[in-house]
């Protein structure tokens, strides 16, 4: 046999050694696999291999299901996932459900996200739930795009701390405090000159005119809070021209006591509008009720002399600022309104101004993002006053400026009925609305405004409960709803978003700072208290 062969036998032979290997070891793993699921693991069926070991469900879970028509969902299979949240502007918070972050203010939703019509914000909620913090946290964060906050009108004070730390203007108010002349024009005078001399004598006229009528709103709104009902018409044009005389014919600023001395003296202009027909003493008849408000308001009465002397401290153009008028106390329900009201009106007379210069290239453009705490407080001074907040608040909408108007509930804007459907303008024309805790009663109310699913409702009225108790520290934990919100835009979903303060933010928000102390009186009556019971006991003894 010659070598060919005998290589070409070896070969097959271990062709076929190698089949019949392979064919044993196949029938030997199904014979194993047989063995095993009949013994170990049991039968297959549609929950899975039954016995131990074999993984079988008792439950299945179905999966959540959803019905469309298959233009709508056909891109949607097999899998499909829900939109994240916006990430423009401040980081406000995580997705409660999702952990995601939230960025959100108003002004950055509007301007760049274009998520919004107008850059404003509602927040409602119950007291204690976080809704100043979380207005805090967009008003720092705003700072670091180049917005400057103005607080205008801090009670408690909750962003004093805040603008201070911002390198801001802290601007106090309050009896013996501080004052804040009402018929202060501020830099509209120095404003209209030097537009005029740059060649834009309209817009100086305008700046004046605008200037002129925030003081004739501010006048009335004093008047309305005194009186708790609002002035006349014959009352508003004599103080309107009252204001136009002291324009032309006084040197330098005004208080309210040169106003009512041009009332008193009676120049023609304002006899014609009060049409005392040549008669000065009907003239004296006709404002004698006007007389006397005035004489309240110059001369010290219910609201003091806050409104009536020289202005302090000169609101700042370039800078942060806040006013505190914390020191007005909770009794002072009327001069808490009458303040915020006049910090309001300056707050806005003095951003018009600074937009007006930078429209005519005289001032660098700046933005403002101008907070309005504690609203039901103004709401609820007397009639015409929800006619105040809306003039001054409608005049934001096309000179850059963001707003931030908080409140409780809706039924703080429904204090007064005449009034009711334009205070809930306010919530309406809102950009987003921001809802902390609310109570049952309140989603009848607020749902006829902005639209809430069931599901949303329970998590609000959810977020409304009182905190538990702590018996292992003896204390009460956090309530279940400080510090979450629902972010509202329009009949979108609202995103809920839970607000976590970092270590910075709480060194300057800490309203507990008088607590860290031992009260010292304390321990002065208790040693009191044992001197007494020695005395006693030495007295019994003997």
């Amino acid at each position: 046999m010659s070598a060919d062969l005998i290589a070409l036998a070896v070969l097959g032979g271990l062709v076929v050694i190698v089949i019949v290997g392979a064919l044993l070891f196949v029938r030997s793993g199904r014979k194993n696999t047989d063995a095993g699921s009949s013994t170990s693991a049991g039968a297959l069926t549609s929950r899975g291999y039954s016995g131990p070991g074999g993984g079988m469900s008792n439950f299945i879970q179905p999966p959540a299901e959803w019905r469309g028509t298959t233009v709508q969902v056909c891109g949607l299979w097999p899998y499909s996932i829900g939109a994240g949240t916006p990430m423009v502007g401040v980081p406000l918070g995580r997705h409660i459900h999702t952990g995601a972050t939230l960025c959100c203010d108003p002004i950055s939703w509007f301007q760049r996200a274009k998520l919004i019509s107008n850059p404003s914000l509602f927040v409602l909620g119950k007291p204690g739930l976080g809704k100043s913090t979380a207005v805090a946290r967009m008003a720092i964060g705003l700072a670091g795009y180049g917005v400057q906050p103005l607080v205008l009108g801090d009670l408690r004070p909750d962003y004093v701390e805040v603008i201070r730390a911002l390198g801001g203007q802290v601007i106090t108010l309050g009896r013996g405090r501080g004052h804040l002349n009402v018929l202060d024009p501020g830099e509209a005078k120095d404003a209209a000159k030097r537009l005029t001399e740059a060649g834009f004598p309209k817009e100086a006229g305008e700046v004046l005119e605008d200037a002129h009528g925030r003081r004739l709103a501010m006048v009335s709104s004093l008047l309305t809070i005194l009186r708790k009902s609002a002035p006349s018409d014959v009352e508003e044009s004599i103080v309107d021209q009252a204001l136009r005389y002291l324009d032309r014919n006084f040197d330098g600023v005004p208080v309210l006591g040169d106003l009512l001395n041009v009332v008193q003296q009676g120049p023609e202009e304002l006899r014609l509008v009060a049409v005392d027909r040549g008669d000065f003493a009907e003239y004296q008849r006709i404002t004698r009720g006007l007389e006397a408000s005035l004489i309240s308001l110059s001369r010290g009465g219910r609201l003091g002399e806050m409104f009536s002397q020289p202005t302090d401290n000169p609101m700042r153009l370039d800078r942060p600022v806040v006013y505190d008028i914390s020191a007005i106390g909770e009794a002072e329900g009327d001069l808490r309104a009458a303040t915020l009201l006049a910090c309001w009106s300056n707050g806005f007379a003095t951003v018009n101004i600074a937009n007006v210069l930078a429209d005519a290239g005289l001032e660098p453009r700046r933005h403002y993002f101008v907070i309005m705490d504690e609203l039901w407080r103004a709401l609820r001074a007397g009639n015409g006053i929800v006619d105040r907040v809306d003039f001054l608040t409608r005049l934001n909408r096309q000179v850059g400026v963001g707003t931030a108007m908080i409140s409780h509930t809706m039924a703080d804007l429904s204090a007064l009925p005449e009034d009711r459907l334009k205070a809930k303008g306010f919530v309406e024309r809102a950009g987003m609305v921001m809802c902390a805790g609310l109570p049952y009663t309140e989603m009848p109310e607020l749902t006829t405004v902005i639209p809430f699913s069931e599901a949303e409702q329970e998590l609000l009225t959810g977020w409304q409960d009182p905190p538990a108790w702590d018996a292992a520290s003896g204390r009460e934990v956090d309530p279940p709803g400080r510090g979450k919100f629902l972010v509202k835009v329009g009949t979108r979903p609202g995103i809920p978003v839970e607000v976590r303060l970092t270590e910075a933010e709480r060194s300057i928000r800490d309203t507990n700072q008088r607590w860290y102390e031992q009260s010292r009186t304390g321990r002065r009556a208790l040693h009191v208290v044992e001197e007494l019971v020695e005395e006693h006991e030495e007295r019994v003894s003997s």
